[in-house]
């Protein structure tokens, strides 16, 4: 490996370690490397470019992301970035990392199960009666959902009726 490829390797090294210390301002238990929407760091010689996918299309937090990804590889002396939105394909809940579902956890809001068994794209309909979601204080499945919706629409409010505290439920997508 020539010098000029190992330096490029450890710069993007570099960059994937500083994104993983960048919190995503929705859920700031996880960072946006948690919560597999940087899909790739590309030193293209003079510019890191950051590839990423937004949870979707519509999401209020994506000027944020964008805005402190660029300021952390700032902070870290990495040289200049831009930031490249790649909306296909649509991220996905199974892209959150295992040490990101166990930090939902830990924050008390319950991670999502599989969004698609063996790469399947499922279709969801959603009536009244919900699965039963562990909850992540005491961890009973003797839980009811109160609203489809949380703070933010990719999550749904639930009640414990076990320890009779409310949490979030990340939903599969």
């Amino acid at each position: 490996m020539s010098a000029l490829a190992a330096f490029a390797t450890a710069r993007c090294e570099q960059a994937w370690d500083v994104l993983g210390t960048v919190l995503d301002p929705e859920v700031p238990a996880l960072s946006v490397r948690d919560l597999g929407i940087v899909r790739d760091v590309i030193d293209h010689g003079e510019a890191l470019e950051i590839v990423l996918t937004p949870t979707y299309s519509g999401c209020p937090a994506t000027e944020v992301i964008e805005h402190d990804v660029l300021a952390a590889i700032a902070k870290a002396d990495l040289g200049p970035a831009h930031v490249t939105l790649r909306r296909a394909p649509a991220w996905t809940t199974d892209w959150i990392s295992a040490d990101g579902r166990r930090k939902l956890s830990e924050y008390g809001i319950a991670p999502p199960g599989p969004a698609a068994p063996d790469g399947a794209v499922p279709i969801r309909f959603f009536g009244r009666k919900a699965d039963a979601i562990a909850c992540p204080r005491c961890g009973s499945l003797h839980t009811e959902r109160l609203s489809a919706f949380g703070s933010t629409a990719c999550k749904a409010m639930y009640r414990c009726i076990s320890c009779r505290e409310p949490f979030e439920h990340f939903k599969p997508l």
